[in-house]
C-alpha cells in the first residue's frame, strides 16, 4: 500500500471511492505536501526533457528537473513518432520514479490530443470532427472515442485535451474543422457522446475528457448574455452535468463578458461567476498552451500567474513558465493562500478520481499494443461514409449511364485526388509532425487510403481509371501569418511554406485524359497550410487555379463530380450549379478514400447532412440556421441539409395538443417511408419554433435528431420524448434562472432545417415554471 507523510505519521492512502472520501484523501494529502511539492502540481513539462541521447530516461535528470515531482506531463505521445509499446515503457519508467523518489510520489497526468484518434505515429485517423457532426450519429461517437480511450490509457495517457465543442457560427474561422459546427444541441449532443465513450463511465479506467475553448471561441465570443448562456455554453454545460466532464479549457481569446472584456485564462466572470458558480463545476481548470503568457498588457510573469490564478485557472500548460513564479506571487501578496490551495487540490481531486492516488492504480498497460486493429479501421470507415455530404447530383451518381451500365472510363484529378492531406485534418500525427515539427518524410502512419487508391481497389470490373493531378492546391503560398492561437507557432518559417504534393501538376495531359473520359472526379480544397490553428489563407472560395480549373473541365463538355475537401465550407457558387454532383468530404480520415469510392460507386448511399450553413459568398461574422425562420440568401445549402440516392415520405406526425408546463415531457411520433428504390439511412431531424414574436426562443431550433435505416419500401415510426424544459430559456433578472413559459409551440419534423416536412402545433398551459438549471438537455428517441 502507497504510503505518504503527514504530521510525522505513517499515513496509508486507499482509494477514492466517494466524494467524502475523495475530500478527505485530498486534504490529507494537501497537508502532507511542501509548498514546492504544491506548486509543481500546477505545472506541465514535456517527457522528453527528461531522456537522454538515446532516448532512455535519465535519473539525474529527474532529479534536477522534477525532485518535488510533476502535475502534469504535455503531448507525451506526439513528440517523437515511437512505437506505442516504446511510449508505454517510458511512461512506465517516470511514473515509477516520481513513484519512488519524490516526497509524497504522486503519479503525473499525462496528456494528449485526441480529437480524431490519438495524435501519435500508427494510432487510428478518424474524420475530423465537423465531419463527424454531420454524421448525426452519437453512437458512433462514442464508439470511437472509447476505442481511443482504450489505446491511451495503455499507453499510459490519464488526460486527454479534446474535445473542442465551441459552437462556431463563423464560416471563416480557420480552426471550425475542430468543432461539430453552428449549432449548439448538435455539438452538446456529440460533445457528451464523445465524453461517455472516452471515459467510459469510469475515470479510472477510461480517459478524462477536457471542455474546449471555454468560452465563445469561433464566433461566439461576443454574444449577448442571453445567447452566451443559452447556446454557447451549452454543449460545455452538457458534458459538465450530464456526461461528468471534470476538466476545462479556457480558450485564447477575450470575451467582453460580465461588463469587461478579458481573455479567458484570466476571465473570473467564466471561470468563476458561471463555471464554478452556475454550473457548479468542481473539476480542474487548464491552460491552452502559451495563453497565460498572451495576456496582453502584462510583461512580467509573476503578474501573469497571478492573473490567471485568481481568474479560476489551476494549471499552466505547456511547460509552467509563468507559474513557477507562484511563490513569488504569494509572498508579495499577489495571490491569496486560499486561493493557491483551492488550484492544488483541484488538481489532486482530479488524480484521486482518476484513481492515480489508489492502492494499486491503473496507470498503463502491460499487455502488448496494438495500433490501427480492423475493428478500428472499420469505425473509421462507418464514420467517414456517414459524415460525407452529397450535395448536389443531376442523376449521374451512383456511378451508372442509363441505370445499368456503369461508366467505364473515369478521370480522377485534382490535387485532392490522390494526397493524404485530403483526408488528415489537424490534429493528427501526419498534421502535426508536418506543422510543428517540419518534418515531410515517413508519416503515412497509419496506412491512409486516398481517394484514387479507393477508386481503384473498390472499382467494378471493367471500369477504367484514369489518373492525372492537373493541378496544385497553390502557386504561391497563401498561408497568412498570424499571432493567434498557440505562441509557439508565431514563426514566419513555420508558417511560410506550402505543402508539396510530390507530384507534376500537368494541366494539359489532365485536360487531354478529360476528353476521352465518361465522367471526371474533381477532388479539390484545402490541406493542412491553409487551414487550421494558426493557419488561414485569404478568402473562402478554393485556393490557388483550383476553380480556373474546374472550370477547364466544366468546358470539355463531360460531367464533373466535384468533391470537396477540408476543413470548413468553401464558396463554390459559380461552378457547383453547373457540376453533375457535388459532394462535401471534410477531412474523412484514414478510410476516407474507400468510403468515398464505394459511396460514388453505389455501394454506400450517401447520409450525411451539414452541421454548417454552407456559404453561397464570403461571410465573416457569425451566421446560424436559427437566426431567422426565413431565408437566408447568402446561403447555398442550409444547416441539416444533405442528399442521398433514394427518397423518403414523411407522414402521420402525432403529437398532443395540450400539455402542461410542469409537465416533464411530451412524446410525438411521425412515419417514415423508403419511397425509393435503394436502401439509405435518413437522419430525421426535430426543430421547435414559437408562434408570437414576443415568446423568448429562437425562430427555430433542433431539438432532436434520429438516423433511421430504411430499405426500399420500407417505413418505420420514429417516437420521441420531447422535454418541456426544452421549450425553455435562459433570464437574469437578478439571479439566472431556466424558465419553462406557457404558450403556442410549433412542432416542426423536416429533412433539414429548410426542408419541413411535418409540423404541428402544442399548447402549453399552466404558470411560468423556473428552474436555477436545466436537468434535461436532449430529446430521447424511443
Amino acid at each position: 500500500m502507497k504510503k505518504i507523510f503527514f504530521l510525522g505519521m505513517t499515513v496509508l492512502l486507499a482509494g477514492c471511492h466517494s466524494a467524502v472520501d475523495t475530500e478527505q484523501k485530498v486534504n490529507r494529502l494537501y497537508d502532507s505536501m511542501s509548498q514546492e511539492e504544491r506548486i509543481a502540481q500546477l505545472q506541465s513539462m514535456y517527457m522528453d526533457d527528461l531522456l537522454n541521447e538515446n532516448g532512455q530516461l535519465d535519473t539525474a535528470k529527474c532529479r534536477e528537473k522534477i525532485p518535488y515531482g510533476i502535475g502534469h506531463f504535455s503531448q507525451f505521445a506526439m513528440q517523437q513518432p515511437r512505437d506505442p509499446n516504446q511510449l508505454r515503457d517510458l511512461v512506465s519508467a517516470v511514473q515509477d520514479w516520481i513513484i519512488n523518489n519524490t516526497p509524497n510520489g504522486i503519479p503525473a497526468l499525462f496528456h494528449e490530443e485526441v480529437l480524431s484518434g490519438i495524435n501519435t505515429r500508427g494510432a487510428t485517423i478518424y474524420p475530423q470532427q465537423i465531419g463527424q457532426a454531420c454524421s448525426f450519429n452519437i453512437d458512433l461517437a462514442a464508439l470511437k472515442t472509447r476505442q481511443t480511450s482504450t489505446d491511451l490509457r495503455m499507453m499510459g495517457g490519464i488526460l486527454a485535451l479534446s474535445p473542442m465543442v465551441d459552437v462556431c457560427r463563423t464560416p471563416s474561422f480557420n480552426r471550425l474543422e475542430e468543432s461539430y459546427g453552428e449549432d449548439a444541441y448538435l455539438s452538446a449532443a456529440m460533445g457528451v457522446a464523445f465524453v461517455r465513450g472516452l471515459q467510459q463511465d469510469d475515470l479510472k479506467k477510461g480517459v478524462g475528457a477536457c471542455s474546449k475553448h471555454y468560452l465563445g471561441y469561433g464566433g461566439g465570443g461576443n454574444a449577448d448574455e442571453k445567447e452566451l448562456l443559452e447556446e454557447i455554453l451549452l454543449p460545455h454545460e452538457a458534458m459538465i452535468r450530464v456526461a461528468g466532464s471534470k476538466v476545462v479549457m479556457p480558450g485564447y481569446h477575450a470575451v467582453a463578458a460580465g461588463g469587461k472584456k478579458e481573455n479567458c485564462v484570466a476571465n473570473s466572470y467564466i471561470l468563476r461567476d458561471i463555471l464554478r458558480d452556475y454550473l457548479a463545476f468542481d473539476g480542474m481548470v487548464v491552460s491552452d498552451y502559451t495563453a497565460i503568457d498572451q495576456l496582453p498588457d502584462i510583461k512580467d510573469p509573476v503578474l501573469k500567474a497571478a492573473a490567471a490564478i485568481n481568474a479560476g485557472n489551476d494549471v499552466d500548460f505547456p511547460v509552467g513558465a509563468n507559474y513557477k513564479y507562484l511563490q513569488e506571487a504569494i509572498d508579495k501578496g499577489l495571490v491569496k493562500q486560499e486561493t493557491f490551495e483551492c488550484a492544488v487540490k483541484n488538481v489532486l481531486r482530479h488524480k484521486c478520481r482518476a484513481g492515480l492516488l489508489d492502492k494499486n492504480p491503473y496507470l498503463y498497460s502491460k499487455e502488448k499494443i496494438e495500433f490501427d486493429r480492423p475493428e478500428e479501421r472499420q469505425t473509421a470507415y462507418d464514420i467517414a461514409s456517414q459524415s460525407v455530404v452529397l450535395l448536389e447530383n443531376n442523376g449521374i451518381l451512383p456511378l451508372k449511364v442509363n441505370g445499368k451500365q456503369l461508366t467505364r472510363n473515369i478521370l480522377v484529378t485534382g490535387p485532392n485526388a490522390n494526397s493524404m492531406w485530403a483526408m488528415c485534418g489537424d490534429y493528427t500525427f501526419p498534421s502535426m509532425t508536418y506543422f510543428w515539427k517540419m518534418k515531410t518524410d515517413d508519416l503515412e502512419h497509419p496506412d491512409i487510403v486516398t481517394l484514387l487508391e479507393g477508386m481503384k481497389s473498390h472499382k467494378p470490373e471493367n471500369v477504367n481509371i484514369m489518373y492525372s493531378r492537373g493541378c496544385d492546391w497553390t502557386e504561391e503560398i497563401e498561408t497568412k501569418y498570424m499571432e493567434d492561437g498557440d505562441k509557439r507557432a508565431w514563426g514566419y518559417e513555420l508558417l511560410h511554406r506550402k505543402v508539396d504534393s510530390g507530384e507534376k501538376a500537368d494541366k494539359d495531359e489532365a485536360l487531354a485524359m478529360a476528353r476521352q473520359s465518361d465522367v471526371i472526379i474533381a477532388a479539390v480544397g484545402e490541406n493542412i497550410m491553409l487551414c487550421g490553428e494558426n493557419r488561414d489563407r485569404k478568402g473562402l472560395r478554393l485556393p490557388g487555379k483550383q476553380e480556373q480549373y474546374v472550370e477547364a473541365l466544366l468546358a470539355t463538355g463531360k460531367p464533373v463530380v466535384l468533391i470537396v475537401f477540408g476543413g470548413r465550407a468553401q464558396v463554390i457558387s459559380g461552378i457547383a450549379e453547373r457540376c453533375a454532383a457535388v459532394i462535401q468530404a471534410w477531412y474523412p480520415g484514414e478510410e476516407g478514400g474507400n468510403a468515398i469510392a464505394d459511396i460514388l460507386y453505389g455501394k454506400v448511399s450517401p447520409s450525411g447532412k451539414l452541421s454548417v450553413s454552407y456559404p453561397k459568398e464570403e461571410i465573416y461574422e457569425p451566421i446560424c440556421y436559427n437566426y431567422t425562420a426565413e431565408k437566408d440568401n447568402r446561403i447555398q445549402w442550409p444547416f441539416g441539409y444533405g442528399l442521398t440516392y433514394t427518397t423518403f415520405d414523411y407522414q402521420n406526425l402525432q403529437i398532443a395538443k395540450e400539455a402542461s408546463t410542469s409537465d416533464k415531457f411530451v412524446t410525438c411520433s411521425f412515419e417514415i417511408k423508403n419511397t425509393g428504390q435503394i436502401a439509405a439511412d435518413e437522419v430525421t431531424q426535430i426543430y421547435l419554433s414559437p408562434t408570437d414574436k414576443t415568446q423568448k426562443i429562437r425562430p427555430i431550433q433542433l431539438q432532436g435528431f434520429a438516423r433511421v435505416s430504411l430499405l426500399p419500401g420500407e417505413s418505420k415510426t420514429v417516437t420521441m420524448k420531447l422535454y418541456t424544459e426544452q421549450f425553455g430559456y435562459y433570464t437574469n433578472d437578478g439571479h439566472r434562472q431556466w424558465n419553462i413559459a406557457p404558450g403556442q409551440y410549433l412542432i416542426k419534423v423536416g429533412a433539414s432545417s429548410g426542408d419541413i416536412r411535418l409540423s404541428q402545433g402544442i399548447t402549453l398551459k399552466g404558470d411560468i415554471v423556473t428552474k436555477p438549471l436545466r436537468e434535461y438537455y436532449f430529446s430521447e428517441v424511443q
